[in-house]
């Protein structure tokens, strides 16, 4: 079956002011939707078509050839939204639980620090990417990945994700990444999905 476009969690402008409504409109109603038509024109007729979008990244991840390349161009980036959308909550941001402070705080020291090396990572992606909490080798970590690659094929667990492509952010904040990294901090995470996943694992 082909893949369909998710509706969005909140309503459009559930986000605003620190996510626009018109930024909301063109990113998930434009860009999102690009990937998921143009990954199920790459996969018609395939023996991918019957596969999830999870194995679908994996399969065509490494590729070398062009369509194999662009199929995990449009799974990852189709994942890769639907992750970042749910990564967020009206009236988001704030402190998380104590319990996911005081992981913050075994990990990185504190919240804050915490903080820091995720906006740190999001600053040092060089172009199109994403700011990534993970959980690698039963700890957390933060990493950066370039384009649409998304963490779990190298085995990591997405916690967290915020996408530093400019259609993320330059309606709002024009070429303030740093802007953008700090308002997604500060009010936009939604700290109970955290909390969700990183409870489906032993720490």
């Amino acid at each position: 079956m082909a893949f369909e476009l998710p509706d969005l969690p909140y309503s459009v402008d559930a986000l605003e002011p620190y996510m626009s409504a018109e930024t909301l409109k063109y990113h998930h109603g434009k860009h999102h939707r690009h990937y998921v038509d143009a990954l199920n024109k790459l996969i018609a007729d395939s023996p991918l078509e019957d596969r999830s979008l999870e194995e679908i990244v994996r399969a065509s991840a490494g590729a070398v050839d062009e369509k194999s390349l662009k199929i995990f161009n449009n799974a990852a980036q189709v994942w890769n939204h639907n992750f970042f959308w749910e990564s967020m909550a009206p009236m988001g941001g704030g402190e998380p639980s104590v319990g996911l402070t005081n992981l913050f705080a075994k990990t990185f020291g504190h919240l804050g620090a915490f903080k820091k090396a995720f906006h740190q990572a999001g600053m040092d992606q060089f172009g199109s990417g994403y700011a990534w909490l993970v959980l690698t080798d039963n700890a957390l970590a933060v990493r950066c990945t370039a384009n649409g690659y998304p963490p779990f094929v190298d085995g990591q667990v997405p916690l967290l994700c915020c996408d530093v492509w400019e259609h993320a952010y330059y309606l709002d904040y024009l070429n303030r990444r740093q802007d953008f990294l700090t308002a997604f901090l500060d009010h936009l995470v939604d700290w109970a999905a955290v909390e969700e996943r990183v409870l489906a694992f032993v720490i």
